[in-house]
């Protein structure tokens, strides 16, 4: 290893320095999510409902008809959201219907957890109870 040059290990700690500032936390919400469970339901299938934060508390994302937008406060293992902003295409009744519920559902979120080892990210109501269940992307 002692034949090893300067420049080579600057490059390898420059590449694995940025590798782990380019990945996001595994217990941690801000990222990318697909919902699998809205209250405790399923979901419709090929329908994606999409929650996107950013480390900032910004998020974006799509009720699976609709495109959202709005911020959440997010401390320890509390998340709270703000309003939210959505565009008003209509879409079949059940598509509306899933988005109606994934949009209440995040008015009643209070906390957060992950299992890491699963990917998944899960949103808590005030009394702990699962309200959504995501899967990261």
């Amino acid at each position: 290893m002692k034949n090893l040059s300067k420049e080579f290990w600057a490059v390898l700690l420059l590449a694995t320095t940025s590798v782990g500032f380019a990945q996001t936390p595994a217990d941690h919400p801000v990222g990318r999510w697909l919902a699998e469970s809205i209250r405790g339901g399923g979901v419709i299938d090929r329908l994606q409902t999409i929650l996107e934060v950013g480390a900032d508390g910004a998020i974006s994302g799509t009720g699976g008809c609709n495109a959202m937008r709005g911020s959440a406060t997010i401390s320890g293992d509390r998340i709270v959201f703000g309003p939210i902003a959505s565009t008003r295409k209509a879409c079949s009744p059940a598509v509306m219907d899933q988005e109606t519920k994934f949009f209440s559902a995040l008015n009643d979120v209070q906390s957060w957890r992950t299992d890491p080892v699963r990917g998944k990210l899960v949103l808590l109501d005030g009394n702990r109870n699962p309200v959504v269940v995501f899967t990261r992307m």
